[in-house]
């Protein structure tokens, strides 16, 4: 039985290249549906996509979280769904074999990595944030990822269907892979060649400014899952502050039975609270975690392929 396959391209302003995209994977599968979901482009991206053949779907709201929350929301039925961008800079020469390995192996993700040959393909800024948020993904987790933000993924139906989306930006990449070492889905990384963009399209990441973002959202991801690591350590910094403030203060009413700074021994019992207080809060969000996560894996083992 043949694979219903539908090719879900989020783009920006890609009128240079969306056209070759299109063609590529018609090229490579015929049969396949594919669905254009034009960010309201400022170029003529939609009409380029239109004529090429391939459904399009325009969003109004900017960011490339909005616009795979349309694509997952409303998107066609079919057995696997390839996400790609419209730039042109990933080499599907090995789809059909992604497709055979995520079919063969029951997968629910299976994430293109990229390799480069070019260094004006992938510049070094973004190849060290990619390493550093990737490693320290796979520290939080205990699972190795080379790609947390490659922009060619294939996801099966039930991923799809059951995949709870906050991101609204570029972020999305690393929400999608967080997701799954979350829940710990089958997923796999598969090398793939990563291409220079067209001389004259302009990449649409800002790397301190979508460096921050990520880095935000790491440490929100630290926090929700984590929470007893995370205000333990916040806890404990709370008591040394505190210890450091009261000590002295203690000491000096040993010596002189008065109480001479009264505002540093307030400040120092203020801060014991919170971390009294932070404790027990990591230690009922945890509680809070274990639920959550079990909702998720409820609703994703509920969820019929």
């Amino acid at each position: 039985m043949k694979k219903k396959i539908a090719i879900l391209i989020p783009c920006l302003n890609e009128e240079l290249t969306i056209g070759n995209v299109i063609k590529n994977f018609k090229n490579k599968l015929p049969n396949c549906k594919i669905f254009v979901y034009d960010n309201n482009s400022d170029d003529n991206t939609f009409n380029i996509a239109k004529k090429c053949g391939a459904t399009v779907i325009t969003v109004k709201e900017r960011g490339k979280g909005n616009v795979v929350k349309k694509m997952f929301s409303d998107v066609y039925e079919a057995d696997f769904y390839i996400m790609i961008d419209g730039d042109n800079t990933y080499d599907i020469k090995n789809l059909n074999k992604m497709i055979d390995i995520m079919s063969k192996d029951n997968l629910d993700m299976m994430v293109g990595c990229r390799n480069h040959k070019d260094s004006s393909a992938y510049r070094p800024g973004h190849v060290l944030g990619n390493l550093f948020f990737s490693k320290l993904v796979a520290f939080i987790f205990g699972n190795k990822v080379k790609d947390i933000f490659s922009g060619f993924r294939i996801f099966s139906k039930r991923f799809i269907k059951t995949f709870p989306l906050h991101s609204r930006g570029f972020e999305i990449e690393a929400e999608l892979t967080i997701h799954a070492l979350e829940q710990r889905l089958s997923i796999k990384e598969f090398d793939c060649y990563y291409m220079p963009r067209h001389e004259k399209s302009n990449s649409k990441l800002n790397t301190f400014r979508d460096g921050v973002k990520i880095l935000k959202l790491i440490l929100v991801l630290i926090k929700d899952e984590r929470p007893l690591v995370f205000f333990l350590i916040l806890s404990l910094l709370f008591f040394l502050l505190s210890l450091i403030i009261g000590i002295p203060i203690v000491f000096e009413f040993y010596e002189t039975k008065l109480v001479e700074r009264l505002p540093s021994a307030v400040l120092s019992g203020f801060l014991m609270v919170l971390g009294f207080l932070s404790f027990f809060s990591g230690l009922i969000l945890d509680v809070i975690k274990k639920m959550r996560h079990e909702n998720k894996r409820l609703n994703y083992l509920m969820f019929k392929k």
